[in-house]
């Protein structure tokens, strides 16, 4: 069984190592790739993404699987040999039911989409997007359709990247989550809205970019085994546990987009830096769910980055690097600014009581897009009909419409947006557990310390990647299933005292 575990893991650092060299173009193409690239690049992934999935989809895996599962059988469950058996034979049997081929035309095409994006959303040109897009759905159709008796046509697309997620379930949870948010929402914005003019002056881009940097390795985000880069859509990205960079954007009139995008993409990037050293290059080898990665970034950027405590403690460090723009804006004010609740169009500048409204306005128009009921020459549209309709305001343009997200131009509609709300939910959770374990956290971020929580996180979550599923990790961080009641907890202990409502 020795020989055969050895040969299932080489087989497997194989397999992710050409998953790392596909990632690494995809930094490269949207950090420093000139644009005359696009075309050769997206031959290249394609290329790339179909040797791999060759190479993931083997039948030698699927014996070695088989032939591994009465070992696996007789393990404890927590036993990590068990946990990889099982991960495996559950991502093996996803992707033998995709073909090769059409892996490497979604490759292909989402890195075409992508640059056109990049091009076309600066020029308001939703037009120019429309046959891609609509190409991305008929291969996302395509994709689901790999896995027949599905209840709900996004089934398999929301499986892939929260296990055991449904369409059902998903619609269930936001409908029980928008019955707590909406009246919250509507307390809150009948107050004056809070001045954020303060985060709206000059912040040159070297400061922003020092200032982000300095918090995030007190967070514990190692630049020994990790970088930050420019990109036009902030994103964490791993090649290795050695290896796991982060990218941010800069506007030098808005302090906000910078610092805590670079805030966000720490927490997914130290959630990778703390998977097990021995899961290296496996199965096991990442986070276990877009939910749970989504919780991290949520939590560091959220829950500890936006809190009262961490600013008592970084405010005045912040004044110092911009001593001209902020010496005369006390700490309540800004407070207030980085914590302002308004309707907005825009999902990743969203506050966080508005925020999950954005999401569930877009993982309905994809379902309706993948069941047919919605036509993407429509979409634009109906992207501004269901703005009104949720938050009362409508985008002048496309811009900041149904172009603003990069998700459905860079390769596949559905799956992808569920994560956040999802991330919301657990991350209150998640720090919930931690505080009960270490009730003096809060203190302890006052002071600009985090080693406690990280070091919590590390053991509760990190270390295991993908050993457990979300369900089973989440039971095991926090002993209860996912509930939104700590989320709304934590919204109403914090806005109700904010905007005295």
């Amino acid at each position: 069984m020795e020989a055969k575990l050895n040969e299932l893991k080489e087989r497997l650092r194989e397999v992710g190592d050409y998953y790392a060299i596909s990632s690494l173009m995809g930094w490269d193409q949207a950090t420093y790739m000139p644009p005359g690239g696009a075309e050769a690049r997206g031959r290249q992934m394609a290329r790339i993404g179909k040797l791999a999935h060759e190479k993931a989809t083997d039948p030698a895996i699927g014996t070695l699987l088989d032939e591994l599962q009465p070992y696996a059988d007789s393990l404890p469950y927590d036993s990590d040999d068990a946990g990889l058996i099982r991960a495996t034979r559950r991502a093996y049997e996803r992707d033998v039911r995709v073909p090769p081929a059409l892996v490497a035309e979604m490759s292909e095409h989402g890195a075409r989409s992508y640059q056109a994006w990049i091009s076309a959303r600066p020029q308001n040109d939703f037009a120019a997007l429309r046959p891609l897009l609509e190409k991305t759905l008929e291969l996302s159709r395509k994709v689901a359709d790999c896995f027949p008796g599905y209840t709900h046509i996004a089934d398999p697309l929301i499986d892939m990247f929260d296990y055991g997620m449904k369409a059902q379930s998903v619609r269930a949870l936001f409908a029980q989550l928008r019955q707590q948010l909406v009246p919250l929402v509507k307390a809150i914005t009948a107050q004056p809205v809070a001045d954020d003019s303060c985060l709206k002056r000059h912040f040159p881009k070297a400061g922003q970019l020092a200032f982000g940097e300095e918090i995030i390795k007190r967070y514990g985000y190692d630049f020994e085994r990790g970088r930050q880069d420019l990109t036009h859509h902030p994103f964490a990205t791993k090649f290795a546990i050695g290896d796991v960079r982060i990218t941010t954007r800069v506007q030098e009139h808005d302090l906000g987009d910078c610092l805590f995008s670079t805030l966000h993409e720490s927490g997914h990037a130290m959630y990778e830096q703390g998977v097990d050293p021995l899961y290296e290059g496996t199965t096991l080898d990442g986070g276990t769910s877009a939910g749970v990665h989504e919780s991290q970034s949520r939590l560091w950027e959220n829950i500890v980055g936006r809190s009262l405590a961490f600013w008592e403690h970084y405010y005045p460090r912040l004044q110092a690097m911009f001593p001209d723009t902020l010496n005369d804006v006390p700490l309540e004010t800004f407070y207030r600014a980085i914590n302002k609740v308004q309707r907005s169009l825009i999902r990743v500048d969203a506050d966080e009581v508005t925020y999950n409204l954005h999401v569930m306005i877009r993982f309905d128009l994809e379902l309706a897009l993948l069941e047919g009921t919605l036509e993407v020459r429509d979409l634009a549209e109906a992207w501004h009909a269901r703005y009104e309709q949720d938050l009362g305001i409508r985008a002048p343009d496309d811009r900041d419409g149904v172009l603003q997200d990069v998700h459905w131009y860079s390769g596949r509609i559905g799956g992808m947006f569920q994560g956040y709300t999802l991330g919301n939910i657990l991350s209150a959770q998640f720090y919930e557990a931690a505080l009960k374990a270490h009730p003096h956290i809060p203190t302890e971020i006052g002071r600009g310390e985090f080693g406690t929580l990280h070091g919590w996180l590390r053991e509760n979550i990190y270390r295991h990647g993908s050993k457990y599923t979300a369900p089973e990790l989440i039971e095991r961080a926090s002993g209860s299933p996912m509930s939104i009641e700590p989320y709304m907890r934590y919204l109403r202990g914090k806005y109700e005292q904010l905007y005295k409502v």
